[in-house]
């Protein structure tokens, strides 16, 4: 009898995953990984030049990503679908073998896994590896602390409504919109309106070769990638240094 192992990578650089996470990918002979349809893959991306050369790769490929809208019936039968097609095929293959699925980030915090692990409750033993929140790691980019003392950290999706985001962006200290991509110039006039925009970060492909930082007043109107964060940092009791 075999398991599921899912290991979270972190925020993108592979130098970022923990002891862990690289021991179990480096000795993995069979991997699972989400992607988009023609694309490698943000988890593999990661661990590439890290798997043996006769690894047996099983990449799940998304159905729809952003062709039809998130909220809609056939999206969610879609996506209800395919996790119900990978739970099976995973759970055969883990009868005989260890299968490690690649997960950016933390799997537990708003890991696609998280559709796959509700599925295999009682049918195959799980073990999931924490990994550090891509949050963190664009957090660490800017460069300031995102909270302090008693500062209230709130974490949204930018696919909540406008009126919604602009009310708990006032209710908070320090904020984290994920799910930016097209949602960017909503979650900027949420911002403008809960009177926070100037003090927002955009951080795209934090940790990646590619990353970006920059305040969010001072970009244009384009579209987010679709990793990429917004960060507004609390204020906190911050004590000056003694003159």
């Amino acid at each position: 009898m075999g398991r599921i192992i899912c290991c979270g990578l972190g925020p993108g650089d592979p130098d970022l995953m923990s002891v862990r996470a690289d021991r179990m990918v480096r000795a993995a002979k069979h991997v699972a990984f989400f992607r988009k349809k023609g694309q490698l893959g943000q988890a593999r991306r990661i661990v590439e030049g890290l798997l043996v050369a006769d690894v047996n790769e099983y990449p799940m490929e998304y159905p729809v990503t952003t062709e039809i809208a998130f909220d809609s019936p056939d999206y969610t039968r879609l996506l209800s679908d395919f996790y119900d097609a990978w739970a099976e095929r995973l759970a055969r293959l883990a009868r005989e073998i260890d299968v490690v699925v690649l997960c950016e980030g933390d799997p537990y915090f708003y890991g696609s896994f998280m559709h796959l692990h509700a599925r295999l409750q009682g049918r195959i033993e799980i073990e999931v590896i924490a990994g550090i929140p891509g949050m963190v790691g664009c957090w660490n980019a800017v460069g300031q602390p995102i909270a302090l003392a008693d500062d209230v950290t709130t974490v949204l999706m930018g696919t909540l409504p406008e009126t919604e985001l602009a009310q708990r962006m006032r209710s908070s200290d320090a904020l984290v919109v994920m799910k930016t991509g097209r949602n960017l110039p909503k979650i900027r006039r949420a911002l403008a309106s809960a009177g926070r925009l100037n003090d927002a970060w955009l951080v795209e492909r934090g940790t990646m070769p590619d990353q970006r930082v920059a305040r969010l007043a001072e970009i244009g109107e384009a579209d987010a990638p679709y990793f990429a964060i917004v960060l507004v940092h609390g204020q906190g009791q911050r004590r000056e240094p003694a003159p």
